[in-house]
C-alpha cells in the first residue's frame, strides 16, 4: 500500500487506508467513494448526524445501534455499512471527516491522479474548478482532483497545495508581503 503523503502516520489514515483496501480487494472502490460522498453530504446536512459523528456524549454502543439503524436510510454499500459500525464501535466516528479525505486520496492515486486542496476566499463555481484542474494538468502532465475549501480570511484569490508544494496566489499574502516591503 503506497504511503502517499505520511496517511498511514494518523489513526484516521491507517482506518482509511484499511477502508480503501478492502475495497480495492473487493473491486468495490467506485462504491465505497459513493458511500462516503453520501455520509459527507449527512455530516454537512443533518446536524444531528454531525452530531453522532462528533459528539463525545454519546457512547460506543448507542453512536453502534444509532448507526446501523441510519445504514438503510443512507442506502451505503455493504463494505462502509460495516466499516461505520466498526468505527462506531470502536469510538473512531470523529475521525470519519478525516477519513473519507484520506480515502479519496488513495483512490485518485490509484486511478493515477494526483489530489490538490485548493482554498479560496469564496466558493468556486464549476467553471473555476475546471480551468483549475485543466491548468494544474498541463503543469503535472496527469488528472487532478481538487478537494475544495473555503477561508473567508484570504481576502480573495487561491491557495492550492500539491502534497509538499503550494502555490499562494491569495490577496491576504499579497498584502502581506506588500507591508514588509514597506516596512523596509
Amino acid at each position: 500500500m503506497e504511503n502517499s503523503g505520511g496517511i498511514q502516520a494518523s489513526l484516521a489514515g491507517r482506518y482509511a487506508t484499511a477502508l480503501f483496501g478492502l475495497a480495492r480487494d473487493e473491486q468495490q472502490i467506485d462504491a465505497v467513494s459513493r458511500s462516503l460522498d453520501t455520509l459527507e453530504a449527512a455530516m454537512t446536512g443533518s446536524p444531528d448526524f454531525k452530531a453522532l459523528t462528533s459528539s463525545p456524549l454519546i457512547g460506543r454502543a448507542e453512536a453502534g445501534r444509532a448507526i446501523r439503524a441510519l445504514n438503510p436510510t443512507l442506502g451505503l454499500d455493504p463494505i462502509t455499512a460495516n466499516f461505520l459500525g466498526v468505527l462506531a464501535d470502536n469510538g473512531r466516528l470523529g475521525e470519519l471527516k478525516a477519513v473519507i479525505k484520506y480515502v479519496r486520496r488513495l483512490a485518485a492515486a490509484n486511478r493515477g491522479e494526483t489530489t490538490a486542496e485548493v482554498t479560496s476566499a469564496f466558493p468556486l463555481n464549476d467553471d473555476q474548478v475546471a480551468r483549475i484542474k485543466s491548468n494544474l494538468k498541463a503543469r503535472l502532465g496527469r488528472d487532478v482532483t481538487i478537494d475544495a475549501k473555503v477561508d473567508p480570511q484570504l481576502l480573495g484569490g487561491i491557495v492550492v497545495r500539491l502534497g509538499s508544494q503550494m502555490i499562494d496566489a491569495s490577496i491576504r499574502t499579497k498584502l502581506n508581503t506588500l507591508a514588509m516591503a514597506m516596512k523596509g
